[in-house]
């Protein structure tokens, strides 16, 4: 089955829940790298709330969530587009990891992190302006970190709850909604409740049972008993921009003689993109062919 995201709302359209399940894409995104456990793990967190974010949006354009750091962790990136594309990306510094491995072990030992939200527009928009919202980075984990965020920046009562090792990433995610018509106080009462009841169900969750149990199953278990309208799930794939092409066009932007340099003791050019990892070989009869169609 593919990676998903499922949406739901309570019945009284208070709290919006959704869920992701990611292993296809989340094996995408290791396939070219090696990262140690505890930075896939952070990585995978970051990788589900992110299309959990996305799918909250009502925006035709790229979301970006940008941990920036002093600690073995320099920089770590996760995009995803409004079809629920995803790609990301861990940069590391030389250095031994921590003895216990936590996310401000690993990206915030000096204090100095930050916490970047980019909204990018598609490239073509008319008077395209990028949203971009820096914080300090907060909290012990990527959840509480994005719920401080959501709360300060956006005035939304959001929680996340999320889970990740080598093979898979999930989280869900709840928030609260604003009222809207009818008898203003007792609506508000109403949307209390739930919201209320809706954490509680959620605050059973662990990150065991959430790398154990399928989707459908857990969501069951947690919201079997309430009356809830349910959405189309949405695809959610892996997608990188580089590409032979891309690579090729950067190869002709430096030049014959710097690429016939790169080839005078080897028999091919290894190039791997810098932000997913993908490989690609160029031999020398190919790379000096790039410069043939060239006036």
């Amino acid at each position: 089955m593919s990676d998903s995201l499922k949406k739901f709302l309570f019945e009284d359209r208070s709290v919006r829940i959704e869920s992701v399940q990611l292993t296809q894409t989340w094996l995408a995104a290791q396939a070219h790298h090696t990262y140690p456990p505890s930075v896939a793990a952070l990585l995978g967190e970051l990788v589900a709330a992110a299309t959990l974010l996305s799918a909250t949006l009502k925006f035709d354009g790229s979301l970006l969530l940008q941990l920036q750091g002093d600690g073995a962790i320099a920089l770590m990136v996760v995009e995803c587009r409004a079809d629920l594309s995803v790609r990301a990306t861990v940069k590391m510094r030389e250095r031994k990891l921590p003895e216990a491995p936590s996310l401000q072990s690993l990206v915030n030992p000096g204090g100095t992190a930050k916490f970047i939200v980019v909204l990018d527009p598609p490239k073509h928009t008319p008077g395209r302006q990028v949203y971009q919202g820096i914080v300090s980075l907060e909290g012990d984990t990527i959840a509480e970190a994005l719920e401080q965020y959501m709360l300060r920046s956006e005035q939304l009562e959001t929680r996340i709850w999320l889970a990740a090792d080598s093979r898979l990433c999930t989280g869900l995610l709840l928030q609260r909604l604003p009222v809207q018509g009818g008898n203003q106080q007792a609506a508000l009462s109403t949307a209390e409740e739930s919201w209320e009841r809706a954490q509680h169900l959620a605050q059973t969750l662990n990150p065991t049972e959430m790398l154990s149990i399928d989707q459908d199953t857990l969501l069951h278990r947690l919201f079997w008993d309430e009356l809830l309208h349910s959405f189309e799930p949405r695809a959610i794939t892996w997608r990188c921009s580089c590409s032979h092409e891309r690579v090729s066009d950067m190869l002709r932007m430096l030049g014959k003689p710097e690429v016939q340099d790169m080839l005078e003791d080897r028999d091919a050019i290894d190039i791997a993109c810098e932000f997913c990892g993908q490989p690609y070989t160029f031999e020398a009869k190919e790379a000096l062919a790039l410069f043939n169609a060239v006036h």
